[in-house]
This record gives structure tokens, C-alpha cells and sequence, in this order.
């Protein structure tokens, strides 16, 4: 995996929140690997009391533009099921249309 020169940290390439009622549902971080991307992703329960995320993945691709195509259809899905979703983090790269 890439690394942030300064701090030694993985480069976080962008994050994006699903946001439903006032409250995340899915939270997509995408950072940079050698050659490609890797996509963490939480979801938070909408029903029941638990309030920590369900961490799902990581999901890793071989190139970026995999990467990307797999954040674009996970929101716009999110998007149809009502979701507003909310650009994050520092060194955000627009994945496209969000």
C-alpha cells in the first residue's frame, strides 16, 4: 500500500457518508494500494440500539477506476433508497458524480 510520506499513513484518496434521517448509514473511505484502491466501508444500523459500525470489506481493486465504479454504484444505490450523500476528508479526489 501507498503511503503518505509524512506520516507514514496510507494516502486517502476520498471518504463519502450516505446520510439518512440526519443519521450516516454508510461511511466509504478509498485509499490508495500499489497500482490500485482499496474501498473500507462501515454501515451503521438503522434499527435496534447498537450504534458501532459493521465494517464490511475491505474491498481491493487493481486499478482506481475499478475502485471508483464500485463507490459511484454503492451511492447512487444509497441515492435511490433515499439516502443525500456527503463528500469527506482532506485529500478528497471526486470519484465523479456524487
Amino acid at each position: 500500500m501507498n503511503v503518505d510520506a509524512a506520516s507514514g499513513a496510507p494516502r486517502e484518496l476520498f471518504t463519502r457518508r450516505a446520510v439518512k434521517d440526519g443519521r450516516t448509514v454508510v461511511h466509504l473511505r478509498a485509499v490508495e494500494s500499489s497500482g490500485g484502491s482499496v474501498i473500507e466501508t462501515d454501515v451503521y444500523p438503522v434499527t435496534g440500539l447498537g450504534v458501532e459500525p459493521i465494517a464490511l470489506g475491505p474491498f481491493v481493486f487493481a486499478s482506481m477506476d475499478e475502485g471508483v465504479t464500485f463507490v459511484e454504484e454503492a451511492l447512487l444505490a444509497l441515492e435511490y433508497l433515499g439516502c443525500s450523500i456527503l463528500q469527506g476528508g482532506s485529500g478528497d479526489r471526486d470519484p465523479g458524480p456524487s
